[in-house]
């Protein structure tokens, strides 16, 4: 989960260390730090490892865990890639400023200069823009431009298989250097890799296209990191397995990648579902588009607002099928499973039922960071329930720091509270004496 804690230059702060040492209390199996970039590009709040300049709070962050958790919580980092997107525009500073304007503009306005062709897209009926914007040109207009894997016009685009794999090398031997147990690559949702997995992928570099093409990059990547951190490091990745969209990847090239990342040598594969941009509604002008509100994203994060199936489980199936493949060929590549799980026995059955070989939860660990422990200790009566009203990712779509509303309803007098910048909300769950 990305919290929003980090500086805007990428550091990690307090708030990012009290975030996860007061998870580390709760004894989890294993930890994930939040997607992290590997880019030394400016990102926002995000934590970031594309330099050496980041050990030193990475350091910190390990140390934080080992002591919180008194050693029995493994520290693994999800690190990640992902291609520029631009905020929503106006009309008015799209058609002027960003527009490029082509013969295909001037003849079809029967103007000659540019200016009087953004003058014109500018005052035309948006019925009529269909007929003069690509569609590409369109989505720009409505939703902000985003690149795509397949525009390999672009140089930074086109040399993706020779600079990624050093990009997730570097981030990678920096995790270890750091303190880290593993790494959990990125192959996930609307991100680089995961659209390199995509069916939309048609690249004709030979990566993209078949599934054997698309897959050949992700390879590499975890063949390099690999021969980079040794065998003693953990190096698996997340991983979809449905996109959940229209001419998207299915549970069947899934189970393609899955036996061919097992055979390769992973430690884990982590299965979650959609979270694509392809469905994701509008953003309002000046806004980003979130790849987490379409139908792929209900996928990926199901609310309690649901349908018969409800939100509990959803995604157990494909890591189940998964699991079976993996197994069938010859494997014991461990399956995560993870989506919508808020109970010890819901996880219990997983489990028991050979669905996955591990059991991930994000929302209800952010609910009650101690649930695991309180179950351990018998009073699982005192874990406090994930509502999954999604309240955490209403948050986490604005860039603001990630809380759950549960937190502000218990102990509301407890003291020395760190709080949030809008000063409304605690930081960190409420403690527990076990």
């Amino acid at each position: 989960m990305v919290p929003w804690r980090a500086t805007e230059d990428g550091f990690v702060t307090p708030e990012v260390l009290e975030w996860y040492r007061r998870f580390a209390e709760g004894r989890p199996g294993v930890l994930v730090v939040e997607a992290t970039g590997i880019r030394d590009l400016p990102s926002g709040p995000l934590l970031r490892i594309g330099h050496d300049r980041f050990l030193e709070g990475l350091r910190r962050l390990v140390d934080t865990v080992r002591e919180a958790s008194q050693g029995h919580t493994r520290l693994f980092i999800q690190i990640i890639d992902f291609l520029s997107i631009r905020r929503r525009p106006a009309a008015e500073k799209y058609f002027l400023r960003y527009l490029n304007i082509t013969d295909r503009h001037r003849e079809s306005l029967a103007v000659t200069t540019d200016e009087d062709c953004r003058r014109r897209l500018l005052k035309t009926p948006a019925s009529e823009l269909e007929k003069l914007l690509t569609p590409r040109e369109l989505e720009d207009l409505r939703f902000g431009a985003r690149e795509r894997v397949t525009d390999t016009h672009l140089p930074h685009i086109r040399d993706l298989p020779r600079t990624l794999p050093g990009l997730f090398v570097d981030a990678a031997e920096r995790a270890r250097k750091a303190g880290f147990d593993g790494v959990e690559l990125h192959y996930a949702h609307a991100y680089t890799m995961a659209c390199l997995l995509s069916r939309q992928n048609t690249r004709r570099d030979g990566y993209g296209g078949p599934r054997e093409n698309r897959v050949r990059l992700p390879l590499e990547v975890f063949g390099a990191v690999r021969d980079r951190v040794g065998e003693d490091f953990a190096v698996g990745c997340r991983m979809l397995g449905d996109e959940v969209i229209d001419g998207g990847s299915r549970l069947e090239d899934a189970v393609f990648f899955a036996v061919q990342f097992a055979d390769a040598g992973m430690d884990f594969l982590s299965i979650s579902k959609g979270g694509k941009f392809e469905d994701a509604k509008q953003p309002a002008v000046g806004w980003a588009v979130y790849p987490y509100t379409g139908r792929s994203g209900y996928e990926c994060m199901p609310t309690v607002y649901s349908d018969r199936r409800g939100p509990f489980g959803r995604n157990v199936p494909l890591a189940a099928a998964i699991k079976r493949a993996v197994n069938k060929a010859g494997f014991q590549t461990p399956v995560i499973a993870a989506g919508g799980i808020g109970t010890f026995e819901q996880a219990e059955s997983i489990l028991r039922h050979g669905e996955a070989d591990v059991v991930a939860s994000a929302r209800q660990s952010l609910a009650d960071p101690d649930w695991f422990l309180k179950t351990l200790l018998g009073r699982g009566a005192e874990v406090c329930r994930c509502e999954f009203t999604n309240y955490c990712e209403a948050l986490d779509q604005k860039h603001k720091q990630v809380t759950c509303k549960l937190w502000d309803r218990l102990h509301p007098d407890e003291q020395d509270l760190r709080i949030d910048s809008s000063g409304k909300r605690r930081l960190t769950a409420p403690r527990w004496e076990p």
